[in-house]
């Protein structure tokens, strides 16, 4: 099996190239043990997601110090809180995902609709907070909170009101198997209008 780094660097590439996330950002962490490791910051936008086991941040779960590592990834915030109150996460993914942004944007929640996504009820939209701020994390715990179980088993997953998906996971695979899911889950629910009746 690849290591934590090796695995984040595939995983971010097949999300760019199956349009889970953009060049406008998200960010990959996973954690072993009391480690964290996460993408750098300018991993979409300057790296178009061409990133190597080499350029992977990683330190501490307490502390600051991937907090003011200068190349922290700025959501890097909310991957930190999501760790720190669930045991159990062991995978974090921030994504644009093509198809999931027009709930996000529009921030309605993604009820379930394929088999596929019962698994993780509906994804709720939190209160919204400025990108990259403490408040915004807060709010995403909260969003998460009575869904350990869901982490345990795959995943759970909230919306970012105008941003974007957070889903926490047991590890990076069950995460972005989880993220392709709801955004598949997102195209049929779209889809359906175009279908009609």
């Amino acid at each position: 099996m690849a290591n934590i780094p090796e695995q984040i660097v595939a995983i971010a590439r097949t999300m760019f190239e199956r349009r889970l996330t953009d060049m406008a950002g998200g960010n990959l962490s996973a954690r072993d043990g009391e480690t964290v490791y996460i993408t750098p910051r300018f991993s979409g936008s300057k790296r178009h997601w061409q990133l190597n086991p080499e350029d992977i941040l990683s330190g501490p779960l307490q502390g600051d110090e991937l907090l003011n590592h200068p190349l922290f990834s700025r959501e890097g915030k909310a991957h930190l809180a999501i760790y720190r109150n669930f045991p159990n996460c062991k995978a974090v993914i921030h994504a644009h995902a093509f198809h999931i942004q027009p709930f996000v944007v529009a921030e309605k929640p993604i009820p379930a609709v394929m088999e596929a996504t019962e698994k993780f009820g509906t994804v709720n939209v939190v209160k919204y907070a400025p990108a990259h701020s403490a408040d915004l994390a807060q709010y995403i715990v909260e969003g998460l909170r009575g869904q350990d179980e869901r982490i345990q088993v795959q995943a759970a997953a909230v919306l970012m009101p105008r941003h974007g998906i957070m889903v926490a996971g047991k590890d990076l695979y069950a995460a972005v198997d989880a993220l392709e899911r709801i955004d598949t889950n997102c195209w049929c629910i779209m889809a359906q209008r175009l279908i009609g009746e």
